[in-house]
């Protein structure tokens, strides 16, 4: 059986675009994962992605997890609620193109519809800019959670492409 989903495709092109979003507390802390810790990265990918189907690094093994997070292009940020786990967001530096790659970006089911994807895209938005990047974009589908692309257009993402998949 297959299941017709719709893929956008959004960036932004200046962090003057950025509609940022308030951070919820000052009990709320974002850091980068460093040193890298792949277990982290597939927590968050496994735990948020059960929801939303993703699966296309369900199969990887462990060296491949360490081979990505050890990559100078990617860097991984978490958001915590005190000590308590909340969210994430990976970031793909393409030096090429002089772009990043939201590759992605979640809240744990216990932190969502509190307005915390705002706080966390902004973040994830600002720290693409620090690379001197001239664009940031993303995808999401109409897997991903109900609030997600109304966030990214919400956070002055335009949508570049459009695609209708059968998964």
């Amino acid at each position: 059986m297959t299941k017709e989903v719709k893929r956008n495709y959004l960036e932004i092109n200046s962090l003057q675009d950025l509609k940022e979003g308030n951070k919820p507390s000052e009990d709320y802390s974002l850091s980068l994962i460093d040193p890298i810790n792949f277990q982290l990265n597939k927590f968050f990918y496994k735990t948020i992605g059960k929801n939303h189907r993703w699966v296309d690094r369900l199969s990887w093994s462990e060296e491949k997890w360490i081979n990505y997070v050890s990559s100078e292009k990617v860097k991984t940020y978490v958001l915590k609620f005190e000590d308590d786990l909340v969210g994430f967001f990976e970031l793909i530096f393409h030096s090429e193109k002089n772009e990043t790659e939201i590759a992605y970006l979640g809240i744990l089911e216990e932190y969502q519809n509190k307005k915390l994807g705002s706080y966390l895209l902004s973040e994830a938005i600002k720290k693409s800019f620090e690379n001197k990047a001239d664009r940031v974009w993303v995808h999401t589908c109409s897997l991903d959670h109900k609030n997600a692309l109304g966030n990214y257009v919400s956070r002055g993402m335009k949508i570049f492409k459009t695609e209708i998949l059968n998964i």
